[in-house]
């Protein structure tokens, strides 16, 4: 057997006094630094600590009197938000002051839709009830100035049937509402300019293109997704998926893509000029998803699911980053980004809108040069490490409801079950008579032009 020691003489390394200074050995070469790695990888690995430890996402709660079924937010105004409840009532938020400015009273059902015109002075809002009304939004006054707190419609439009959600036009002054049908509206009509059907007997959800202004989509209650141009007489494409869908919402930035919320617990990214395969299938929820929302950088969206908590993910995530949950908080039914990108709105039907921080731990207020350098630093060194086992176990723990955490390894077990079940039929079955789709295909049904 080999064996290397290093070999010193013992006058050299040895102090004839004890005021001598002691010698260190080190390299002088600056282009070498010992443990380099492990340095860094023990840097990377506290720095993942310390990100978990002062992650606190929770801001403030907004009281209501009834639960939250719809939030929108003003392009114009980063402070500005609005709710709409299940008993009729629409209230604007000073989100930065923490207070109601204005509640808008008309409708007498429930509010299910509410949009901002891009100028940010006036709100559309969708109720149960079949009308869809025009409010004024004002500028949040001064702190410690009077607020009028009620406030009567503009403009009242009736529709055939109740209505089920509203979207604003991103640069004219026009609004597609979702009932029966999908109907666009002019501020200066008093009935429709545009009217669209095709099968399904009712419209959940209708955005515009952020980028395209003649192009519109919907879901509905018939397991579809339809694309509609205003300059067209008819639909422009369909997609029948399994189940059924309850929100869309386009990617600001790749204004081509779009993410369905759907009842089967996941997520669906879809490029509209190829809808025969999704280009991501986003997982993680364990109850059926009931909104989604890009941010305005379109990197990441957030979805508020049925099992109670939201979930941010990255664009092309497959799983969640994030996941927000609290004690009191109940089936989530509307959740939005701030038009900066720093927080993430939460309604649900506890009767509270939440106010939450898009990154957990983020430092807010004012920092210093040296603060936002050391943060910087962290976040490259976390990004560096990830993979490795440690790191990747602090990064990715996230406490979750026993509940959730149940139904989690529950799902788990049966999709398990389901895998092993399609090995043995393809195992014991003539080759090539058993035909396995990706999970980006697994549940679309057909597609109609």
């Amino acid at each position: 057997m080999k064996v290397k020691v290093i070999n010193r003489s013992e006058e050299a390394c040895t102090r004839t006094r004890s005021q001598d200074v002691l010698k260190v050995h080190r390299n002088l070469d600056p282009a070498l630094h010992p443990f380099e790695k492990a340095k860094e990888y023990t840097r990377a690995l506290n720095a993942a600590k310390l990100d978990r430890l002062f992650a606190r996402p929770f801001l403030a709660a907004f009281p209501h009197t009834d639960g939250i079924t719809c939030l929108a937010r003003s392009p114009a105004r980063l402070n500005c938000l609005l709710s709409g409840t299940a008993d009729g009532e629409v209230r604007l938020w000073d989100v930065a002051a923490r207070r109601c400015l204005r509640r808008l009273v008309g409708h007498a059902g429930a509010v299910t839709g509410v949009a901002v015109a891009p100028s940010g002075d006036v709100a559309v809002s969708a109720g149960a009830d079949g009308t869809a009304r025009l409010w004024r939004v004002p500028f949040a006054p001064f702190a410690g100035g009077p607020v009028e707190r009620d406030a009567s419609p503009v403009l009242q439009w009736t529709a055939r049937g109740g209505l089920r959600g509203v979207d604003h036009h991103w640069a004219r002054s026009q609004f597609a509402t979702a009932g029966v049908g999908v109907c666009v509206w002019d501020h200066a009509r008093s009935d429709p300019v545009h009217a669209f059907e095709w099968g399904a007997d009712t419209v959940a959800s209708v955005r515009f293109n952020p980028a395209e202004p003649d192009l519109l989509a919907s879901v509905g209650g018939d397991r579809s997704v339809a694309l509609y141009d205003l300059r067209s007489a008819t639909p422009l494409r369909k997609l029948v998926m399994q189940t059924k869908s309850n929100a869309l919402a386009w990617n600001p930035m790749e204004a081509f893509h779009f993410t369905l919320a759907s009842d089967d617990c996941n997520l669906y990214t879809y490029d509209m000029r190829r809808l025969d395969v999704a280009r991501c299938v986003h997982q993680d929820f364990v109850s059926a998803v009931m909104d989604v929302d890009y941010s305005p950088t379109g990197r990441e969206f957030v979805a508020g699911g049925y099992d109670r908590s939201l979930r941010i993910f990255a664009k092309h995530g497959g799983h969640s980053r994030e996941v927000y949950t609290t004690k009191r908080q109940q089936r989530v039914f509307a959740v939005r980004f701030s038009g900066d990108g720093t927080y993430v709105f939460s309604g649900s039907d506890d009767m509270n809108v939440r106010v939450w921080k898009a990154q957990a731990s983020q430092q807010l207020g004012v920092t210093l040069p040296r603060e936002r350098q050391k943060a910087a630093y962290g976040a490259a060194l976390i990004e560096r490490h990830k993979h490795l086992p440690e790191v990747r176990r602090v990064v990715g723990n996230r406490r979750t409801p026993t509940a959730i955490y149940k139904a989690t390894k529950t799902r788990r077990a049966v999709m398990d079950a389901e895998r092993r079940k399609l090995k043995n039929r393809i195992a014991h079955s003539k080759p090539g008579s058993v035909v396995v789709k990706p999970a980006r295909r697994r549940k679309i049904v057909e597609e109609l032009e």
